[in-house]
């Protein structure tokens, strides 16, 4: 009797209620039509050109014979994969891949962030926006470019750094050509091309910084370097945590263009990366299933590491990509 007046009590003073609708994928894509449209030449372009050729993984497990199209050939399971992991090259390929890319991380990572924090430190407007055109430049200028100024600036002979090094000593020193100074080149070499590019997003966190937490600092008499550590680096921890779980998530993918541009006889030992190394295999030597199962080895580590860092970012921190 008491829950048929309850029920008759809400249906008196609330007859007009409604219940809520899960929105539909039909009703959101009604509802927000323009949208859509905008978006889709994108998403047409990432179908086409992202995951339709994924339809080609299956090389990696077939002995690919041209005659019988790209679906032909003999199923062979995870041959190639066992016979790269067994292979001479495995140990080199993953040491120079992570070498390479774990010293672009540790340094290269901190570099926008400090660059960001530095110039929102700058006052005067004008100056900053030709510091900032200044440090943006540099990712416009073609890898290409970028090698062949290598070249030409670190030649023992003709170059300004290499004659440089001959009058401090070091004669005939070749940075590209010896191994253990091609990882640092190519490493400060990335920062210097990408570092005004990748401060850009830090930039845009700190601009939604609220302007009354600068204020209260000052009256606390807090110097720069306070309101820096206690206001703008707490401000961009999350970017900072999002970026890094991306970057993590492509450990294994350096960039193949730059360091098969700067690849030479002599600094072969530590610039052979599995990147190069498919390309190689796959386009010179034509064992293409070889070269997709390398690849597709590839990024299934990639592809873990990003789940492990998401993972281990939401476990500590609570931010994540998901």
């Amino acid at each position: 009797m008491a829950l048929l007046n309850s029920q008759t009590n809400k249906a008196k003073y609330a007859p007009n209620m409604t219940i809520e609708k899960k929105p539909t994928i039909f009703n959101t894509f009604k509802r927000d039509y323009q949208l859509w449209l905008m978006i889709l030449p994108a998403i047409i372009i990432v179908i086409v050109f992202n995951y339709i050729p994924m339809y080609g993984v299956q090389l990696a497990f077939r002995e690919y014979d041209f005659t019988e199209g790209l679906t032909g050939g003999e199923w062979v399971g995870i041959k190639y994969f066992q016979q790269f992991i067994e292979s001479h090259m495995f140990t080199d390929l993953l040491r120079n891949t992570l070498f390479i890319s774990l010293s672009t991380i540790i340094v290269g990572f901190p570099a926008p962030i400090i660059l960001a924090l530095l110039i929102n430190q700058i006052k005067w407007r004008k100056g900053k926006r030709i510091l900032q055109t200044t440090v943006y430049l540099p990712h416009f200028i073609s890898i290409v470019v970028v090698v062949g100024l290598l070249n030409v600036l670190l030649s023992p002979n003709t170059g300004i750094i290499g004659h440089l090094l001959n009058a401090l000593g070091f004669k005939d020193l070749n940075l590209l050509a010896s191994p253990s100074t091609f990882v640092p080149v190519y490493v400060l070499s990335d920062i210097w091309q990408h570092v005004g590019w990748n401060s850009i997003i830090y930039l845009a966190a700190l601009s939604s910084v609220d302007p009354q937490l600068y204020d209260s600092a000052k009256i606390d008499g807090a110097n720069r370097w306070q309101i820096i550590r206690n206001v703008e680096i707490p401000a961009i921890i999350p970017t900072i945590i999002i970026l890094l779980i991306l970057n993590m998530g492509s450990i294994i993918s350096t960039g193949f263009e730059k360091i098969f541009l700067m690849q030479n006889p002599l600094n072969l030992p530590v610039s052979e990366v599995i990147e190069t190394y498919v390309y190689k295999i796959g386009i010179i030597s034509n064992q293409f299933s070889y070269a997709a199962a390398i690849g597709l080895f590839n990024t299934v580590i990639n592809f873990i590491l990003l789940i492990t860092m998401n993972y281990i970012a939401k476990r500590f921190s609570n931010i994540s990509l998901w």
